[in-house]
C-alpha cells in the first residue's frame, strides 16, 4: 500500500526550471525536509513542467494548492519552516499580478492559469514523469486497456474521427481519416511515428510533453497502432533534448516490463514494439518525408507526394505520422469519450491546442488553451499584458513558417480556420508576441534567415528562392532597398508556394509576406527615409534615439556636446532637422526615450529635459539659417503656419527658392500659438524660434484664409507661383476642422476615407504641383510629427522643381558624432535626474505646477547617462569597411 504524506512538495524539473536551478531546489528541500524530521511526513519529488516557465523554479505545495515562483536553494529553510511546520505562506515567493502587483499564492487563482483548460499537459508538472505507477493513477493507460479489449479496429477510428480530433503538428489534418487511411492500404506490415523533431526556435510543447508525461505519448501511440493494423513504431525525437530522450526512453522501458508494449498487449492478440529514433537537428526533418528518410538512415531530405505515408512511408510500408501533442490527446478522447472532447472548441476545431508564450508578454510559458480563445485573451489574461506597459504591437503564430498578426487582429479566434483567413497559421504551438519596440522588417529577416538556411537544397524553388528572398530583405534592412524590392518579393514568394518540395519552401516566405501586408510602413521606412524606425537595425540606426524620433534630431550628438558645455554647437545640429528646439523641449511627446536603449537597464535618458536646458542656454542668440543652395527662380506656396509649414518653409528656402506662407491667423505658428496654453508655452519663447526660420528668407501673409482669401487655382496662376504645399492644421484625428474644409474638395482635391487630404507616397495630392504635408494628411500631431512631415515634403518638392520629377526623395542629414568625452561605464549606477518644477498661472487663473528648466549640473550629469550608442555604430561601420576592404584584397 502507497504511503500517504500530509504535504507534497512538487519541484518542476523541466528543461526551464532546471535553467534556473530547480535541480539544486530539489535537494535543498529535501535536505531541509530531512533536517527537521519531517521525510515521513512531507514527500519532495520533482514533476514535468508546470507551464510558467518564466517563474520558475516552480513548487506547488498539495493538498492546499499553493504556488511558489522563483524558489532557489536559499529559500528551502523559510519555505519548510513558513509553510511546512507553521502553515503560512511566504509571501515574497508568491505570483505577483503584473497589473495590481497583488500576491497569489493558490495556484487555482493565478492568471496564468485562468483560462486554460490541460488535456495533452494533464499530468505535466503533476506526476512524477519516471513513474509509471502515478501514471496509471491518473487513469494512464485504462484508454488503452478499454480498446483493446472493447473495440474493433475500425470502431477506434470511428470514434476518432468523431471526436474532431485534428493533428498538432501543423495543418490540421483529421487524424481519424488519417488512420483510416493508414489501415485500408495494402501491406504485409505497418508502422506508425511521433514526430518529436520540434526545431521551431522558442518552440518547446513536444519536448515538455516528453519529458513530464511521456506515457501519455506512448498510449497514444498504442491506441493508433491498434486502430491500424501497426505492429512497430518510431518516436523521432531531437538527440539535443536530453531530457525528453531520457524520460521517454524510461518510459518505453517500464510500459515493456508492465506489459503495455510487446507481445499480447494485456492479455489481447495485439503486439507492439515501439523504438525511439535520436535526430541530429535538422529543420526539415520535421517534413514526414525526410523524417522517414533519416529513421531509415538516410540523409533527412523530402520526396515528392504521392505516394502519401499512408500507402508508400517507412521502408515503402503504410505508415502514420502524428506529432507529440495529437498522440497525447489520444488517451483522454478514448477515455472520456467523442462527445467530451466535441465539447471543447469550435465546430470544425475540436479540443486544446498547446502553445510556447513567448516574447514581450508578462507571464511566458507553456500554455494550454481551448481552440476559439482569442488572441486577445491570450495575451491580456493569460500572458497577464505587455512587459513594461510597452505597446502591443504583433503576434507571430506558427513558428518561422507561420504569419504575423497585427493589433487589430488581436480578437481573432484561435483555431485552424480562423489564423489561415487571418493569414497566419497555427503550426505545431509557436507564439511570440512583441511589442511596439519590434521592427516587423527586422523580424521577418530573423524567421526568413532561419528558414533559408535550415534548406535541404533538394529543390531549387527552396534553395534558391529563399536565399534570393533574404538577400532581398537584408537589403532592406540595411537601407539599400528600393520600391521595385517590395514588388519583388510577392513574385519570389509565389514561385517557392507553387513549386517547392514540401512545406519548408513553400511557407518560408510566410512572414515576409504578413509583415509586408500588415506593416507595409514600416519596409517603406527603411527604404524611402533609410531609417529604421525602431532603431532595431544596426546599418542604418547610429542611435535608437536618433531613429526614433520624428523629425529624425540628432539626439546622441546632441547630448554629448551638451555633456561638454557646447550649447550653441548643440542647438546647431538640432535646427538642422528640427528648427523649433526650444518648443520641443517644452511640448514633445519624447518619441526619442521609448527607444533609449538606457532603459532597457535601468530608465532612458531624460532626453527632452536635457533638450529643454540645451536650447534655452544657446537661443538669446539670434540664428540665421544658412543657405544650402544658390538661388533659385522657382517660387514655392506654403498654406499654413505651423510647425510643418513653416518648416517646409525654412527647408525650401534653404534650398534656395523663394517662399511665401498665408495663413488664417494673425501671426504664424499654428496650432503651437493657438492651441498650446501659455504656461506651457509662453509666446514670445515661439515667437523666437519662429522669427529664426523667417530670418532664411520666408514672407508670411498672415489673415489669408484658403477658400475665402483666394484660391489653389489664384496661387498657381494669378500668384504664379510653380508648387503649392498644403500645411493646413486641425485638432481632429479625422477629418479637417479648418475653415477651408469644405472647398478644398470644390477646388478638386480628394479626401481620404478618413476625411483627410489623399496623398501619395510623395505627398502629391490629386491635383498636379500641389503637395500636402502635416496635420492635414496624418491628422492632429504633435510639433515634432509635424516638423518630420514638413522636412520630408520639403525634400520631395526640392526634387521636384530642379527635375520636374514626383519622387519621394529622403531628407537625410549626417549624423555628427562628437568625440567620446566620458565614459559610459563608470555611470551605469546613476540615476535618472528627477523633474524640477515651479508653479504657474493657468489661462483660468488657477495656480498649477509645470516643469522647469534643470540647472546645469544637473543637466550634465543626466547627459552622462547616455551609453554612446552612435560611438559603437561608428565602430562597427569602420569594423565592416575594413572587412570588405580585406575581403576584397584577397
Amino acid at each position: 500500500m502507497a504511503q500517504a504524506y500530509r504535504a507534497n512538495v512538487l519541484v518542476c524539473a523541466g528543461t526551464g526550471c532546471q535553467a534556473s536551478g530547480s535541480k539544486e531546489t530539489l535537494a535543498a528541500l529535501r535536505a531541509e525536509v530531512q533536517r527537521r524530521g519531517l521525510a515521513e511526513e512531507v514527500r519532495v519529488m520533482e514533476t514535468g513542467c508546470r507551464g510558467f516557465c518564466a517563474m520558475g523554479p516552480v513548487v506547488t505545495i498539495y493538498p492546499e494548492g499553493i504556488f511558489y515562483c522563483g524558489v532557489h536553494a536559499a529559500d528551502a529553510e523559510e519555505l519548510v519552516e513558513e509553510t511546512l511546520v507553521k502553515g503560512r505562506v511566504v509571501e515574497r515567493l508568491a505570483y505577483k499580478e503584473p497589473a495590481t502587483h497583488a500576491s497569489v499564492a493558490s495556484y487555482s487563482e493565478i492568471s496564468f492559469y485562468g483560462k486554460q483548460v490541460r488535456i495533452a499537459l494533464r499530468n505535466c508538472g503533476v506526476i512524477n514523469p519516471e513513474s509509471i505507477d502515478e501514471y496509471i493513477a491518473r487513469d494512464g493507460y485504462a484508454a488503452l486497456a478499454k480498446v483493446v479489449s472493447e473495440m474493433e479496429p475500425q470502431q477506434v477510428i470511428d470514434l476518432a474521427k468523431q471526436a474532431g480530433l485534428r493533428g498538432r503538428g501543423g495543418a490540421g489534418f483529421p487524424a481519424g481519416l488519417k488512420w483510416e487511411f493508414a489501415r485500408n492500404a495494402r501491406g504485409d506490415k505497418k508502422y506508425v511515428i511521433c514526430n518529436a523533431d520540434e526545431g521551431d526556435p522558442g518552440a518547446f510543447m513536444d519536448r515538455s510533453i516528453l519529458e513530464g508525461d511521456p506515457h501519455s505519448v506512448v498510449e497514444g501511440m498504442l491506441i493508433g497502432a491498434y486502430a491500424i493494423g501497426a505492429d512497430e513504431g518510431y518516436v523521432y525525437c531531437r538527440a539535443e533534448y536530453p531530457l525528453a530522450v531520457r524520460n521517454l526512453t524510461h518510459a518505453i522501458e517500464k510500459a515493456t516490463e508492465y506489459g503495455f508494449l510487446g507481445n499480447n498487449i494485456l492479455g489481447s492478440d495485439f503486439s507492439f514494439m515501439l523504438h525511439l529514433k535520436e535526430g541530429a537537428g535538422a529543420f526539415v526533418c520535421g517534413e514526414e518525408t525526410a523524417l522517414m528518410a533519416s529513421i531509415e538512415g538516410r540523409r533527412g531530405e523530402p520526396r515528392p507526394r504521392p505516394p502519401f505515408p499512408a500507402v508508400s512511408g517507412l521502408w515503402g510500408k503504410p505508415t502514420n505520422i502524428n506529432n507529440v501533442e495529437t498522440w497525447a490527446n489520444v488517451p483522454q478522447v478514448f477515455l472520456n469519450g467523442a462527445e467530451w472532447f466535441r465539447s471543447i472548441g469550435t465546430e470544425r476545431s475540436k479540443g486544446t491546442k498547446v502553445f510556447a508564450l513567448t516574447g514581450k508578454v508578462n507571464n511566458t510559458g507553456l500554455i494550454e488553451v481551448p481552440m476559439g480563445i482569442t488572441m486577445r485573451e491570450i495575451v491580456f489574461d493569460i500572458g497577464g499584458g505587455m512587459l513594461k506597459g510597452k505597446k502591443f504591437k504583433a503576434v507571430q503564430t506558427g513558428g518561422p513558417l507561420g504569419g504575423t498578426l497585427p493589433a487589430s487582429l488581436l480578437d481573432t479566434p484561435i483555431d485552424y480556420d480562423s489564423l489561415t483567413a487571418a493569414g497566419a497559421t497555427m503550426g505545431s504551438g509557436g507564439m511570440i508576441v512583441v511589442d511596439e519596440d519590434t521592427c516587423m522588417v527586422e523580424f521577418a529577416r530573423f524567421f526568413l534567415e532561419f528558414a533559408s538556411a535550415e534548406s535541404c537544397g533538394k529543390c531549387v524553388p527552396c534553395r534558391v528562392g529563399g536565399q534570393r528572398m533574404l538577400d532581398v530583405v537584408r537589403r532592406i534592412t540595411d537601407g539599400e532597398g528600393t520600391p521595385e524590392d517590395l514588388e519583388a518579393l510577392p513574385l519570389i514568394a509565389a514561385e517557392m508556394k507553387n513549386a517547392s518540395l514540401c512545406a519548408l519552401g513553400q511557407l518560408t516566405p510566410s512572414p515576409v509576406l504578413s509583415t509586408l501586408r500588415f506593416f507595409r510602413d514600416e519596409y517603406l521606412a527603411h527604404i524611402e527615409d533609410g531609417r529604421c524606425p525602431t532603431g532595431k537595425c544596426p546599418t542604418i540606426t547610429v542611435a535608437p534615439c536618433n531613429s526614433a524620433c520624428p523629425a529624425e534630431v540628432d539626439a546622441a550628438a546632441y547630448i554629448a556636446l551638451t555633456a561638454q558645455g557646447r550649447y550653441d554647437e548643440a542647438l546647431e545640429i538640432h535646427r538642422r532637422t528640427n528648427p523649433f528646439a526650444v518648443v520641443c523641449g517644452r511640448v514633445c511627446y519624447a518619441f526619442c526615450e521609448k527607444h533609449c536603449r538606457r532603459g532597457e537597464v535601468d530608465e532612458p535618458v531624460a532626453i527632452r529635459s536635457i533638450k529643454r536646458f540645451m536650447a534655452e542656454s544657446a537661443i538669446a542668440k539670434e540664428w540665421n539659417p544658412p543657405r544650402l543652395d544658390d538661388d533659385r527662380p522657382e517660387r514655392v506656396a506654403v498654406v499654413g503656419a505651423g510647425p510643418a509649414g513653416l518648416t517646409a518653409a525654412l527647408r525650401l528656402a534653404q534650398f534656395g527658392f523663394k517662399v511665401t506662407v498665408f495663413d488664417a491667423l494673425d501671426e504664424p505658428g499654428g496650432m503651437m500659438i493657438a492651441g498650446i496654453p501659455q504656461h506651457r508655452l509662453p509666446q514670445d519663447v515661439l515667437r523666437a524660434e519662429i522669427s529664426n526660420v523667417l530670418r532664411a528668407g520666408v514672407d508670411v501673409k498672415c489673415n489669408s484664409v484658403l477658400g475665402r482669401d483666394f484660391s489653389l487655382a489664384d496661387l498657381q496662376e494669378t500668384g504664379d507661383f510653380d508648387a503649392v504645399i498644403l500645411a493646413l492644421g486641425t485638432r481632429k484625428k479625422r477629418g479637417l476642422d479648418v475653415p477651408a474644409a469644405d472647398a478644398l474638395q470644390a477646388m478638386g482635391l480628394n479626401l481620404d476615407e478618413d476625411g483627410r487630404i489623399a496623398v501619395d507616397r510623395a505627398f502629391q495630392t490629386s491635383l498636379p504641383r500641389v503637395f500636402a504635408a502635416g496635420d492635414a494628411v496624418i491628422g492632429h500631431s504633435s510639433v515634432v510629427e509635424a516638423v518630420g512631415q514638413g522636412n520630408r515634403v520639403a525634400a520631395v518638392v526640392n526634387h521636384f522643381l530642379r527635375t520636374g520629377e514626383v519622387k519621394r526623395v529622403r531628407f537625410s542629414v549626417e549624423c555628427a558624432i562628437p568625440e567620446a568625452a566620458w565614459n559610459p561605464a563608470d555611470y551605469v549606477d546613476a540615476k535618472r535626474a528627477e523633474p524640477a518644477y515651479t508653479t504657474a498661472e493657468s489661462a483660468k487663473g488657477r495656480s498649477i505646477r509645470v516643469e522647469d528648466v534643470w540647472d546645469e549640473k544637473t543637466a550634465i550629469e543626466e547627459c552622462k547617462r547616455c551609453l554612446r550608442c552612435d560611438l559603437d555604430w561608428q565602430k562597427m561601420m569602420a569594423k565592416r569597411r575594413q572587412e570588405a576592404l580585406n575581403e576584397a584584397a584577397l
